[in-house]
């Protein structure tokens, strides 16, 4: 009796450390994606804050692709490549576009979406365009850590720019007429425009040089890079971000069209 119940405690100890086992195997599988919900429909949140948007079922449909649980992290825009430099996140799906200067810290995949940098204007002020911005007296919002405020530090008086961590902030100042323009890509400047459509408007032409690709970033020399490019090649071809884009952008993208900027995933 003894040996049958030690036989049995044996398999049932056996069992278990299959089951953890198992588990733990399953949970080392799990893609951690970094991404600001701060970016509506790309990076969002639901009321209840399920992750929502482009970049959320993009991420979705790469853990289906790579037969691996997703995992949403939401972070902040500054702290998104210090989450994959430390190892809390495995990707970066935020909208992040691919500059020589990012990459010297991480890798990209290859573009799957490009965007322009665009003003949002105070409807008083003397701004039309890009041109104005340098002009005496002129102030300019710019979030921090993004490309608009490298474009404006590269290309305005230091004593003009003013500099936020938060969109609404930015938004905030130029409907208030505290700054003539905020910098930052084209969908956001047309959404907020409609949030305050009395005091601003919005110039949709590309500021010199901010044309460029969005990539998902990772860490250096990280090994799901060719399989991340091959995923992105696959759904194009399979009418993913077309789909997306009909889903999520219909509107925008005939506001692009008349006005002859390229839509996001004209590539």
């Amino acid at each position: 009796m003894k040996k049958k119940t030690g036989y049995i405690l044996s398999v049932l100890l056996f069992l278990m450390i299959f089951m953890v086992s198992s588990c733990s195997k399953k949970e080392d599988k799990t893609l951690v994606v970094a991404m600001e919900l701060q970016f509506p429909p790309f990076e969002m949140a639901e009321a209840d804050g399920t992750p929502s948007g482009i970049s959320v079922e993009m991420a979705y449909a790469l853990g289906e692709y790579l037969d691996r649980p997703v995992k949403i992290e939401n972070t902040s825009w500054t702290g998104l490549i210090p989450s994959l430099q430390s190892g809390k996140a495995d990707l970066v799906i935020s909208s992040m576009t691919i500059t020589d200067e990012r990459k010297e810290v991480v890798d990209f995949s290859i573009p799957y979406a490009a965007s322009g940098l665009t003003l949002l204007i105070n409807k008083d002020s003397s701004v039309t365009s890009y041109a104005d911005l340098s002009k005496e007296g002129v102030t300019t919002a710019v979030k921090s850590g993004t490309i608009g405020a490298l474009w404006a530090q590269e290309n305005l008086p230091e004593e003009s720019i003013r500099i936020f961590d938060e969109v609404a902030a930015c938004s905030l100042e130029v409907s208030q007429g505290k700054v003539d323009a905020f910098i930052y890509d084209a969908l956001t400047t047309f959404e907020l425009q409609k949030k305050f459509p009395e005091s601003t408007w919005v110039n949709l032409e590309n500021l010199p040089g901010t044309s460029g690709g969005w990539g998902v970033a990772m860490k250096k020399d990280n090994s799901l890079k060719a399989e991340v490019d091959a995923f992105i090649l696959d759904y194009r071809q399979k009418g993913g971000f077309e789909a997306l884009e009909k889903k999520y952008l219909t509107e925008i993208k005939q506001i692009f069209d008349d006005a002859g900027v390229p839509s996001f995933f004209a590539l």
